[in-house]
C-alpha cells in the first residue's frame, strides 16, 4: 500500500492495537509485547552510527529501561506496518474493508466454520494474500452451504458443490435469478452477483496455491487484489445474510418446529 494513511484514523488505530497487544498475553505482558513487536521491527547495520537504518525505533520507559514504551513506538510506526499488525492482531480496519466488522460479528454466532475460516483469511491478507483468497472462498462457501440447510429451503444441492453452484442455488431460492418477478435491475445485481462468485471461485483455483502451482503459473501475491476481493466477499455474504434472515426468520422456524413436536406428542 502505497498511500497516505490519515493520521486521525492511525491514532485510532494505534489506539485499538495498544488494547489489543495488552490483552493478547496473560503474564510478562512488557516482555511479550516487546518480543513481538520486535518480530516486526527490522534493523541494518551500515558502515558507521549514521548509516544505521530500521523501519522504526522501539522506545523505552524512561523510569524501567526493560519495559518498552508501547505508546510511543506504536506512534513511531509507519501506517502500513501498523496496518499489517492490526490485520495480525484481528483489530478492525474499516476503512480498508468496509464490511468486516459488520461481517466478522453477524456470522460468528450462527456460522461457526465459516467464521473460523474467514477470520484466518482476514488474518493472512498481508502475510500469505494468495491463501487468503482461499479461505475466503471457503467461508462464503460455508455461509450458503448453512442458509441451504434450512428446513424452509429443503435445497437438494449436494455438499461438494463449489462457489458458483452454492450462489446459483441460493440466487434461485431467493428468486434473485434466474426467474423472478423482479425488475431487470434487480435481476442484472444477481446475474452480477453470481459473476462474482464465479470468478472469486476460478481466483481460488487458477491464481492461488489451492490447486497447486509451478513457477511459470500467475499467482496473486500482492495484498491489495486481496483487499478487494475479500470486500467483495463480505457484501456477498453480508446481503445473503440479510436476505435469509429477513425472508425466513428465525421465530418462524422456532414456531413452526414447536408446532411440530406438538403434533408428535401422544395427547
Amino acid at each position: 500500500m502505497k498511500y497516505k494513511v490519515s493520521p486521525k484514523y492511525l491514532m485510532l488505530l494505534i489506539s485499538e492495537i495498544e488494547k489489543a497487544l495488552w490483552g493478547l498475553f496473560p503474564s510478562s505482558k512488557y516482555k511479550n509485547v516487546l518480543f513481538y513487536i520486535e518480530k516486526w521491527h527490522e534493523f541494518e547495520q551500515g558502515y558507521n552510527f549514521n548509516d544505521n537504518w530500521e523501519n522504526f525505533t522501539i522506545f523505552f520507559d524512561n523510569n524501567n529501561n526493560n519495559n518498552i514504551d508501547l505508546v510511543r513506538t506504536l506512534n513511531n510506526i509507519d501506517g502500513d506496518t501498523l496496518i499489517k499488525i492490526a490485520i495480525d492482531l484481528g483489530v478492525n480496519t474499516p476503512d480498508f474493508i468496509p464490511s468486516i466488522p459488520t461481517f466478522r460479528n453477524d456470522i460468528k454466532v450462527n456460522h461457526h466454520s465459516a467464521s473460523a475460516t474467514f477470520e484466518n483469511a482476514f488474518k493472512k491478507i498481508e502475510s500469505e494474500p494468495s491463501l487468503a483468497i482461499g479461505l475466503a472462498n471457503s467461508a462464503l462457501e460455508s455461509i450458503i452451504k448453512e442458509i441451504l440447510k434450512d428446513e424452509r429451503i429443503a435445497s437438494k444441492i449436494k455438499s461438494n458443490k463449489t462457489l458458483y453452484d452454492l450462489s446459483s442455488e441460493i440466487l434461485k431460492v431467493f428468486q434473485l435469478f434466474p426467474h423472478s418477478d423482479m425488475p431487470n435491475e434487480i435481476k442484472a445485481i444477481g446475474s452480477s452477483l453470481l459473476a462474482i462468485s464465479q470468478n472469486i471461485e476460478k481466483l481460488r483455483s487458477d491464481k492461488t496455491d489451492f490447486h497447486g502451482k509451478t513457477k511459470e503459473d500467475y499467482k496473486i501475491e500482492d495484498s491489495i487484489y486481496t483487499y478487494f476481493i475479500i470486500n467483495s466477499v463480505t457484501t456477498i455474504g453480508l446481503f445473503l445474510r440479510s436476505y435469509y434472515k429477513a425472508n425466513f426468520p428465525e421465530n418462524l422456524l422456532e414456531t413452526s418446529q414447536s408446532i411440530l413436536d406438538d403434533d408428535e406428542l401422544p395427547f
